[in-house]
């Protein structure tokens, strides 16, 4: 079943909402970020209730080791000198899937976050997620959506999040890294990084292979590898899209 938002939302206008944004898919600075978490259920959940509860049956169906756990999911988002700042909403997973497969994706925004990791020789270091993951075999940085464990005062903590996600999926811990002047973001098809350069003391080999070993004791088999990235040719490793604009920026920055 194909959604029909402008029936859901008819008094809603979506084509404001990255207005004044730099292009999708580059990479720019941004002041701060501040996002707000509103109770009660995103709009976009109340409209597509019985279109979402559909698809997960198809989504659990075609791959059932999937869990309709919550993350944040926003309704809007505002950059500004001071940064980005938006609201959003607690939000099943199952919602989330289901935005994600619409053309246009209105109704809503994601937002997560990137620790872009860094080795002592000049590499970048991605993990490639496992089969059973909502995105198999796709190479990017370890992340994840905002979850409920990321929510303090009401308010998303990206640095929190990025801590927990490098360390669960991962092994390692961002205090051992030192850390990039500034936060950045790209944003493309209503899907918005926000990221930040983390650089190890470590090879991109060693850092490969403490994840490596990581895997093997991690409760969460979530990934299935490791992989050093030394250049910004897209067709080195099946990348997420999300990946493009970092990879394009950070070798181009870097003059490599």
């Amino acid at each position: 079943m194909k959604t029909n938002l402008s029936v859901n939302f008819p008094n809603a206008d979506f084509s404001d909402d990255f207005a004044g944004w730099p292009p999708e898919a580059t990479v720019f600075p941004i002041a701060g970020v501040d996002l707000r978490v509103l109770p009660g259920t995103h709009p976009f959940v109340a409209a597509e209730e019985a279109d979402i509860r559909e698809n997960w049956a198809r989504e659990t169906a075609a791959n059932p080791a999937l869990f309709d756990g919550r993350l944040v999911f926003q309704r809007r988002l505002t950059l500004t000198d001071a940064g980005i700042s938006g609201e959003g909403y607690v939000t099943p997973f199952s919602a989330f899937m289901w935005w994600r497969r619409q053309p246009e994706r209105l109704g809503g925004i994601h937002i997560f976050a990137y620790p872009v990791l860094e080795s002592a020789d000049g590499a970048l270091v991605a993990i490639r997620m496992g089969a059973h993951t909502a995105n198999p075999g796709q190479v990017y940085f370890a992340a994840g959506s905002l979850e409920l464990e990321d929510i303090v005062d009401n308010s998303c903590d990206i640095e929190a999040n990025m801590r927990r996600e490098v360390h669960e999926e991962t092994g390692l811990d961002l205090a051992q890294s030192v850390a990039g002047q500034g936060l950045f973001a790209s944003h493309n098809r209503r899907t918005v990084t926000l990221m930040r350069l983390f650089r190890f003391d470590m090879t991109a080999e060693e850092m490969v292979k403490r994840i490596e070993a990581h895997m093997l004791v991690a409760d969460d088999k979530e990934i299935a590898g490791a992989v050093a990235i030394r250049s910004a040719d897209h067709a080195a490793h099946p990348y997420n899209v999300a990946m493009l604009p970092v990879i394009d920026w950070y070798f181009g920055k870097s003059g490599v």
